[in-house]
């Protein structure tokens, strides 16, 4: 072989190597809002080791990643506001108005909106992100918490706790259009990926309502039943559907379970195990993981998505309440 071709293929060898050597700048993260200690525990998805422990304002809950993936905002709802967590720098870098006592909100398809529940206040706050403004309200039912834009972004939900509905509004309009009675205080809401569905959990009445978007009717009422569990225990929170659409996921707060549920047939598959109160979880950016939030043994429980099974629990901060993975 020619001299220069040896040199070549050195030379191509080396700069793989290097390539290959070179580590990641932007490693999977995992973001967790501690109830308790006013904290947000980052984590790093491959190790599940802590990489930074931020310091936010008072009782963060809700968490969402912005458009262009590189913020995070943070309802700290004691403080009657939004942080802003830069997700290079991992530091609270700004804050933005929210109306009192934020606890969940849902960001626009189009990354410029968000949609605030404001629990004290029956309204919900509209938030024009790049402007970091305050430019409108809506009306609600008493406690609104739960919070979901659908997929084409023309169809906002609501569920009140208190009067246990859940609300479909026009956001152009700014207005309540419907309103669907549900189990006792409902607390979360899914929009399946077709949009076809909405999934809302009742927290007292451990159940689940599949609601037909179109005809705004309940499709099912999904009940779970646990042996040797107490029923009071089983209370129904955070809700996760696969991206095809086939399977969901239910936590269960106090009763330390997720079911897994076949979103065709809406039976329950089976319930995992994991820590306790689990309140909310998050998929993996490729949906094969699902960790959970879990508000009493401070931990994360890692799922095996394929599998169905709880792989591992790893330590977060004190009372996580959500969870969000960043890419």
């Amino acid at each position: 072989m020619p001299l220069f071709l040896k040199r070549g293929l050195v030379f191509a060898g080396f700069v793989l190597f290097l390539l290959c050597a070179v580590p990641r700048a932007h490693a999977e993260k995992l973001f967790f809002s501690n109830e308790k200690d006013n904290t947000v525990t980052v984590l790093d998805a491959q190790s599940l080791k802590i990489v930074k422990v931020i310091p936010v304002g008072a009782r963060p809950r809700g968490l969402v990643l912005s458009k262009d993936g590189k913020q995070v905002f943070v309802c700290v709802g004691d403080s009657d506001r939004i942080d802003v967590i830069d997700v290079q720098k991992l530091e609270v870098v700004g804050s933005l108005p929210s109306g009192p006592d934020p606890e969940t909100f849902a960001l626009s398809p189009d990354g410029n909106t968000l949609y605030i529940a404001n629990e004290n206040d029956n309204s919900i706050t509209i938030l024009d992100v790049k402007a970091a403004r305050i430019i409108g309200s809506i009306p609600t039912g008493v406690e609104p918490e739960g919070m979901a834009v659908s997929p084409d972004g023309k169809l906002l939900i609501n569920t009140s706790e208190t009067t246990s509905m859940v609300h479909f509004i026009d956001p152009l309009a700014r207005k309540m259009v419907a309103s669907v009675l549900v189990g006792t205080r409902p607390r979360y809401a899914e929009f399946t990926p077709d949009g076809k569905q909405v999934w809302v959990s009742s927290e007292v009445a451990g159940q689940v309502a599949v609601i037909d978007v179109a005809s705004r009717k309940i499709l099912k009422t999904i009940r779970f039943e646990i042996p040797g569990v107490p029923k009071e225990t089983v209370q129904a929170v955070g809700i996760n559907i696969t991206k095809d659409g086939k399977t969901a996921f239910v936590a269960l707060g106090p009763a330390n379970r997720v079911a897994v549920i076949d979103a065709a047939t809406y039976e329950v598959k089976k319930y995992l195990l994991v820590g306790q109160r689990v309140w909310h979880m998050a998929f993996s950016q490729d949906q094969s993981k699902l960790y959970t939030a879990n508000g009493i043994s401070n931990d994360s429980s890692v799922i095996d998505v394929a599998a169905e099974k709880v792989l591992k629990s790893v330590p977060v901060g004190q009372q996580p309440w959500g969870v969000i993975d960043v890419p």
